[in-house]
């Protein structure tokens, strides 16, 4: 069986590129991966999603995408993603021990957030521990929060956070940023603002949410604690972007596009955060995906007639 389109991936990009495939009539699978739904079934309430006033759980969420996108017709195969062959149509996709074969191609495999990685970081995700000022910030009102990094990214989720908590202190493990002048000019400017410079978080304290975390002075040794109500992490993210071989990078490891969402190849195309390492919100990785969905209706339209 030749298959329309073939989806990678299963976060909000992946499956809104299904529920429009689907409505074209296209024959569609989706490679969900053993643990599909992307970065939102580590989140809990969503609240800047459109059509949800009450905000909605992030699995609830994600979970009402899937069935919208099974209801219109959408395969899905909960195995991960192996390998992709591109060199030829129809183009040959692994995941578990089976080969699918697809007319076209939709890369929508998400970007992990880079964590810390240190004692009572995971299991507060959700309860005190950020990644997305954009999406949490004003569950911080009156607050007090830190930002770790000392790139761009830190800086904005600094700068958000001002807008809300009542105090924000970024703290970078080395002397200097390396955020732009302009982004550290407007995050020094903040009287919310503090900066903490040689210093690691190297523990997140609390039971049932943060409740503070411990400091480590990396040049004197010097170990401290911080009583605060949320820590949001912006010391990068990693496309999921390994395992596609043939298809063209940017300078930071995300795929690159050629033309809206179309990449190096013609055929295959790529929606959401494996691709923007700008916005890297779930309504903009929807819209990317619909994006992709009619562009390859598009182009498979083009290239059968």
């Amino acid at each position: 069986m030749i298959y329309d389109v073939i989806i990678i991936g299963s976060g909000p990009a992946g499956l809104t590129a299904a529920i429009y495939t689907t409505r074209a009539n296209l024959k569609t699978l989706l490679i969900a991966g053993g643990k599909w739904g992307g970065q939102l079934m580590l989140t809990t309430t969503v609240d800047n999603y459109p059509g949800f006033p009450e905000g909605i759980q992030g699995p609830d969420l994600m979970m009402a995408m899937r069935k919208q996108a099974e209801r219109f017709g959408t395969e899905f195969v909960d195995e991960d993603f192996e390998e992709g062959d591109f060199g030829k149509e129809p183009f040959k996709i692994k995941a578990g021990e089976k080969t699918f074969e697809g007319k076209s191609v939709i890369i929508a495999t998400g970007a992990d957030t880079k964590w810390l990685d240190v004692p009572g970081e995971k299991e507060k995700i959700g309860k005190g521990v950020s990644s997305c000022a954009p999406c949490d910030a004003f569950f911080f009102k009156n607050k007090k929060t830190i930002v770790v990094g000392g790139g761009d990214s830190a800086m904005e989720e600094a700068i958000v956070l001002a807008n809300f908590a009542d105090s924000v202190t970024v703290v970078h493990r080395r002397e200097e940023l390396r955020a732009s002048a302009i982004m550290q000019k407007i995050a020094m400017e903040s009287p919310k603002i503090k900066f903490l410079f040689n210093t690691e978080v190297t523990k997140i304290l609390g039971d049932e949410k943060v409740t503070g975390i411990e400091l480590k002075h990396n040049k004197t040794g010097e170990v401290s604690k911080m009583d605060l109500d949320g820590v949001f992490v912006a010391i990068g993210h990693t496309p999921n972007t390994g395992r596609f071989r043939g298809i063209e990078l940017d300078e930071k490891g995300y795929i690159k596009v050629h033309d809206h969402t179309r990449t190096n190849i013609d055929g295959v195309f790529v929606a959401g955060d494996v691709h923007d390492s700008h916005y890297r919100q779930a309504v903009t990785a929807a819209g990317f995906g619909c994006m992709a969905a009619l562009e390859s209706e598009t182009w498979l339209r083009k290239t059968t007639d």
